[in-house]
């Protein structure tokens, strides 16, 4: 391909404090609007703002878990701008001086290759309100419910060379802030709000061309799709003779384009200044050890433990450990099983994820809890049930019947393991079928499927099928 795109994500996460930045109003989402900003965060004349340490630790812990330097001396910035959403007429970050620098995330590549994306800063800012533009013919209702709620932006490098890379950048970035418990990562509530940067060069260039900034993309899938379009709008113009425009965009995910918003703003444009009403953040060391100690196993030693001591493939671990939660809730079932690491696995992967996404359920909300599992996976192993019939259970289980063994009584799916039993079934078959028998005997070995299945048959699908080949070998030899 004759051109190469240069990507680099601003992710804003907003954390997951209980009150503002820089007032004790809350966070709490679904409020009514205009119900929790307070005179600080609409700007009151007087009011002075008083930092969150909440939202300074959770920073730490972010810098700390991407091997970042969390800076020792940091200072928050007035960014000045006018919007109808923004009280004060600007919104407090940091500029020059941030409090994470200098950071690095690996990602896994479509070819199972890694690449390490540098992380160039996080800053703590806090939010803007929201404009409402649907509900209200002509005009634009305000809600300042979000004003001054703690937003940590994670700028990337322009390190990224495809959506698809872009992608699974902001999906580790998310995946770690759930982890590290510091963003709840909720698309669909504005949480985790994704901006692209977007330029394209012809391969082989160094000088970067000139880019366009995709705003507020609240999807992966969206986030994919908006990059894309843009590469190639930039390409075309290019190659029509015509010149890339420095500007903000949106993405229509209704037409799957983006269009322009307004003229990119350069810093200067902000008139950037240190606040006077903050001083600087000063973050002792001995600070920074509490956090580094209280970190939680991150995602990629988790995932590497998990191959470890469960020997379970990289596939399987990179879904098991994509929350904290599922791979809790996996470990919660081998340790009550007492092993199978494998089998439990399945599962959780089939099983139960694909009962949840049917139903449209977080893990949270699975009507079968570790324990539940655990208990028909033992079924399985001590061969009260067949895996087909297991499959029942679950289902039953996931209706409310009650647990394994109250579904396994109600429904009549006991396997028959009784070897007398068994034998008697054989018997029968093997008497019925004559021409087969002779057949088999004469070295049609893969008959003996035809024989279980008369077995099973038979039993009403309740003979244990490895009695039943074993069984079945013995008396066809006779």
């Amino acid at each position: 391909m004759e051109w190469e795109a240069v990507i680099g994500l601003e992710i804003h996460a907003q954390l997951a404090t209980k009150s503002k930045i820089f007032s004790g109003a809350s966070t709490a989402y679904g409020a009514e609007p205009n119900t929790q900003a307070c005179a600080i965060d609409l700007g009151m004349p007087g009011v002075l703002p008083v930092l969150n340490e909440a939202a300074v630790e959770m920073a730490m812990r972010f810098g700390l878990a991407i091997d970042a330097t969390v800076a020792e001396r940091s200072v928050f910035a007035r960014k000045n701008y006018f919007y109808p959403d923004l009280p004060k007429g600007y919104q407090i970050s940091q500029y020059e001086l941030p409090v994470v620098l200098d950071g690095r995330v690996t990602i896994e590549l479509d070819d199972g290759t890694e690449k390490v994306i540098g992380v160039t800063r996080a800053h703590l800012e806090e939010d803007a309100g929201k404009s409402l533009h649907e509900d209200y013919h002509g005009m634009t209702g305000i809600d300042l419910n979000r004003a001054g709620t703690p937003l940590l932006e994670i700028v990337s490098e322009p390190d990224l060379r495809s959506a698809k890379e872009a992608v699974a950048y902001a999906k580790k970035i998310h995946t770690l802030v759930r982890y590290l418990e510091i963003c709840d990562g909720n698309m669909q509530e504005g949480s985790f709000r994704v901006d692209a940067n977007v330029s394209v060069r012809r391969r082989g260039e160094h000088a970067f061309g000139t880019r366009t900034e995709i705003k507020n993309l609240n999807s992966f899938r969206f986030l994919e799709r908006a990059i894309d379009f843009e590469i190639e709008r930039q390409i075309d113009i290019i190659e029509s003779g015509g010149a890339v425009v420095q500007e903000t965009r949106l993405f229509d995910p209704g037409r799957n384009e983006t269009r322009p918003m307004r003229t990119k703003e350069e810093a200067n444009d902000y008139r950037y200044f240190p606040d006077p009403d903050l001083l600087p953040l000063v973050i002792e060391p001995a600070f920074v050890e509490r956090v580094r100690a209280e970190l939680p196993e991150l995602p990629d030693a988790k995932r590497a433990r998990f191959m470890s001591d469960y020997g379970l493939p990289a596939y399987d671990a990179g879904v098991l450990t994509a929350s904290r939660e599922l791979a809790d809730y996996y470990e919660a079932v081998v340790a009550a099983v007492g092993g199978e690491p494998k089998l439990c696995a399945n599962w959780v992967m089939v099983e139960l994820l694909g009962a949840l996404n049917k139903a449209g359920l977080e893990l949270y909300q699975s009507p079968i809890g570790p324990a539940g599992l655990a208990g028909l996976i033992r079924r399985i192993q001590d061969g009260t049930v067949s895996t087909r019939a297991a499959k029942e259970v679950f289902e039953g289980m996931w209706a409310g019947e009650g647990d394994a063994d109250t579904v396994i009584e109600q429904r009549g799916l006991k396997q028959l393991s009784d070897t007398g039993a068994l034998e008697a079934i054989v018997d029968e078959v093997i008497a019925a079928n004559p021409k087969q028998v002779e057949q088999y005997r004469a070295g049609k070995t893969k008959l003996l499927g035809f024989f279980v299945g008369q077995v099973m048959k038979a039993s009403q699908g309740k003979a244990n099928p490895q009695q039943v080949n074993e069984i079945l070998r013995r008396k066809l030899a006779e």
